[in-house]
């Protein structure tokens, strides 16, 4: 029996020229993308003449929609997986479809490799990265001020992610644990026309006054 292959294809996080070939060749041998958001995909699919057929796939996903994905694989069909930007499986949903696969099937899954928000920050924060932490999201509501003593008694280096909604309120709640010494940088709209990085103790980087559109890595030194 043929069996089936899941592709986790890293695709731009901003700069539509960081897909590797690999990502290209990949999404345009599949027999279907898996999207985040399929209006969002298909910009990139135009951008690069790519005519694959896209479905959904995301946080909100019903359980029918996940066993018409197994069933496809266990047809053996290549599926690609893919968010609106960035690495599959990283903060993100994708994760629970690749550990129900595993489950459930037979199915090959090969990671192509590509642009990760949380990588990029860290390549350029200064940092140690020998060793780090990441967060993924500060919760909404419930167990905010747990997350952000966490990143403050840390002894390696964090990073988390934040919205354009809540980053004044994340860098805030920072200043009221964090050691008025520790350094932070704030990337803003990485790999993007208005790319930003601000670099200093989080007193600093708020007296900044940082513009709040966009998506934003907070990275604080060990």
């Amino acid at each position: 029996m043929q069996t089936g292959l899941l592709s986790i294809v890293a695709t731009p996080i901003g700069n539509l020229s960081d897909i590797t070939k690999r990502a290209l060749d990949t999404l345009s041998n599949a027999d279907i993308v898996l999207c985040e958001d399929t209006r969002v995909t298909k910009k990139l699919l135009t951008h690069y003449d790519i005519d694959t057929p896209t479905r959904s796939y995301h946080q909100h996903s019903q359980e029918k929609d996940i066993k018409e994905i197994i069933a496809l694989l266990d047809s053996g069909k290549h599926l690609a997986l893919v968010t609106d930007a960035g690495t599959p499986g990283i903060s993100d949903p994708g994760n629970q479809l690749i550990a129900t696969v595993v489950k459930r099937t037979d199915a090959s899954i090969s990671p192509v490799p590509g642009a990760s928000a949380i990588v990029a920050a860290l390549s350029i924060s200064g940092f140690p990265t020998d060793k780090f932490l990441f967060l993924g999201f500060p919760p909404h509501k419930n167990k905010r001020k747990k997350f952000f003593k966490e990143v403050a008694a840390a002894s390696y280096t964090v990073a988390f992610y934040e919205s354009s909604h809540r980053i004044e309120k994340a860098l805030l709640e920072l200043k009221e644990v964090l050691d008025i010494k520790k350094q932070v940088c704030v990337c803003r709209e990485l790999t993007k026309k208005f790319e930003s990085m601000y670099r200093g103790t989080i007193e600093e980087i708020i007296e900044m006054n940082i513009s709040t559109k966009g998506e934003f890595v907070v990275i604080i030194s060990s």
